[in-house]
This record gives structure tokens, sequence and C-alpha cells, in this order.
């Protein structure tokens, strides 16, 4: 998966598509900004959340930052080897997942960017 693969919020939040789920990660703008990343408090599995929701933290040696739900659904999944390995998302953003989502309003997927439409926001 790379940039081309995802869709945007203007946050930085990123969704990959696979029929009713997303995996939501944050863009590599935002790894690379944040600087090393230190830590993840994460949502559990079976929350829901809002399009726009907070729905975790990062920490890095520079910052904390809120990250926002790119579409409304209930986490499947969280990526456990953030907890030991938060760099992870420094290394490769696209392929290390924060969570999985079930989404509950598919419709809201076109409300998102295209990466030509979220770099123009950079």
């Amino acid at each position: 998966m790379n940039k081309n693969d995802v869709l945007y919020l203007d946050t930085h939040e990123w969704a990959f598509i696979e029929g009713n789920k997303a995996k939501v990660g944050i863009s590599s703008y935002a790894a690379m900004h944040l600087g090393d990343i230190v830590f993840f408090d994460l949502p559990s599995v079976g929350q829901s959340f809002n399009k726009g929701d907070v729905f975790a933290a990062v920490e890095s040696v520079k910052s904390a930052s809120d990250l926002y739900m790119p579409l409304t659904g209930k986490v499947v999944s969280v990526n456990e080897m953030l907890d030991e390995s938060p760099q992870l998302v420094n290394e490769d953003p696209f392929s290390n997942f924060i969570i999985e989502i079930e989404l509950t309003n598919p419709s809201e997927v076109s409300e998102l960017l295209s990466v030509d439409q979220y770099e123009a926001t950079l």
C-alpha cells in the first residue's frame, strides 16, 4: 500500500477501503512532522466513532497530537505492534495502520480527499 492507494482527511489521517472495512493510519507528512513517535493511546476493539471524532492520540519526542476518525465506524482491530514499536509508523506509515474499522456509513467515503487533493492542502 502507498500514498496513492488511500483516501485522506485534511488532518493527515488516511483510510484504505476494503469492502465494508477500512484500515486507518497517518500520512507520511504527519509522521515526518511529528518526529520520532514514542507512544500511541489506542482505542479498544468494539468502540464506535463518528467521522471527525478523536479516536486516538500519538506522542512523539516533539509533541502529542489527537487523531481524527476519517469515517464513521466500529473498531474491529487495533495494530497491537504499535504498543511495543510505535516507531513503525515513522518507518512506513502506509504499511503500519493504526486501527481497522467496520464502516457504518459508507457514503462518507466520497467526502475524503484523493492524494492530489490532500497534497494541495499541505
